[in-house]
């Protein structure tokens, strides 16, 4: 292995500051949802549409990000991406209308699409230089702001949610202007003995079509499960009689797992290899999460959840760094087919309790899980040269 330099090094650490905010003001954002919903007097069909607003906005932005994402501009998208994001928190801390809300969540959803494939397509790049796996710890740190800014909003829970936003999207604002000088460094962080990432025509070659939406379907399986655990869990919980406590703490146990998962998969891959580490993962996700809906344990059901995380912490991170062989516009792809599992994964699942039963539909994650374990080796193959 060749010694990592000092500014590769240094790139890393700042990609850790981006994704640890992007992931703090995702959960600043959603924790406080029922404070703008009250602010704007909205009904929950309102609220439905600014969400939508975002998500659509989102997926544009993945679009945008995955056209304009080169070497040479991956440090402009980057500042501009996590100012525009920052921004437009501090600003819908101040709309207190429908048409306001709206338009500032469209544009929140285009800044984070376009922060998400910049910060992923730089963590490809740093990968490179490397030459070893830090993608998972990468996205740790996207959990870990995650867990800090959900700690933050309920620590500040009786404090004004415009207060808030705005104190935060200033916070990283300074932040990222801060960073700017080493921001502009990340251009040339491809170690010299390390893959250039390839050019249009090179990604095609290097990464087929057939396996790149295998690749998306994988991370939308993936994903479907974490937007199950976010929406679903604490019901699933409640419906088994647990308390409040009890019943909010099983997605906590589900971030915390797979933080914790990310935090050590850099090493199990370097160690294993992605698809076995993916595989092994997978299958240790669907064993928890089909124990955990099986059984009328809360205690179960908690360490079901939680296995469900822990097993699927790498998988994510394994198929980004698998995209990234095609280039900035394959990782906007698999990132834009993951994130529509993660939106409509709780609604179908909300639509199968129906029918069925929570028990029932919650079993739909864990089969995707399964699939997920059945897949990930022809989809993580290294291409033959």
């Amino acid at each position: 292995m060749s010694e990592i330099r000092a500014s590769d090094r240094r790139s890393r650490c700042l990609l850790t500051g981006y994704f640890l905010g992007l992931g703090m003001v995702m959960a600043v954002w959603g924790a406080r949802m029922p404070a703008v919903q009250q602010a704007a007097h909205l009904s929950t069909a309102h609220l439905a549409l600014v969400l939508l607003a975002a998500a659509l906005g989102m997926v544009a932005g993945l679009q945008i990000g995955g056209c304009l994402a080169r070497p040479a501009r991956l440090p402009a998208l980057l500042t501009i991406g996590a100012i525009s994001l920052a921004g437009c928190l501090a600003l819908l801390g101040q709309c207190d209308s429908l048409p306001s809300l709206l338009t500032a969540a469209l544009v929140f959803g285009v800044a984070h699409g376009v922060l998400d494939v910049a910060a992923n397509s730089a963590a490809v790049r740093c990968q490179n230089a490397y030459g070893r796996p830090i993608m998972s710890g990468l996205h740790a740190a996207y959990s870990i702001g995650a867990l800090g800014g959900a700690a933050l909003a309920a620590v500040t829970a009786h404090t004004a949610h415009s207060t808030l936003f705005l104190a935060v999207g200033l916070f990283l604002i300074a932040a990222t202007l801060a960073a700017v000088p080493a921001t502009r460094l990340l251009s040339g962080i491809d170690h010299p003995s390390a893959p250039a990432n390839p050019g249009q025509g090179d990604a095609r070659s290097a990464l087929s079509s057939g396996k790149l939406w295998l690749l998306g379907v994988l991370a939308a399986s993936s994903l479907l499960g974490e937007g199950a655990a976010a929406d679903w869990a604490a019901v699933h919980l409640h419906s088994l009689g647990a308390s409040t406590a009890a019943s909010a703490a099983a997605f906590a146990l589900y971030s915390a797992a797979m933080a914790t998962g990310r935090l050590t998969g850099d090493r199990l891959t370097a160690a294993f290899g992605a698809p076995t580490v993916v595989r092994t993962g997978a299958v240790a996700a669907a064993t928890g999460l089909i124990t955990g809906v099986a059984s009328s344990s809360t205690p179960l059901a908690l360490a079901g959840w939680a296995v469900f995380g822990l097993g699927l912490s790498i998988t994510v991170p394994s198929l980004i760094t698998a995209a990234g062989i095609g280039g900035p516009k394959a990782v906007a792809t698999v990132a834009v087919t993951g994130y529509l599992g993660l939106l409509a994964g709780p609604a179908l699942i909300g639509a199968l309790a129906s029918v069925t039963s929570l028990s029932t539909a919650l079993l739909l994650p864990a089969l995707l899980a399964a699939a997920v374990a059945a897949l990930s080796h022809r989809a993580l193959e290294k291409p033959t040269p």
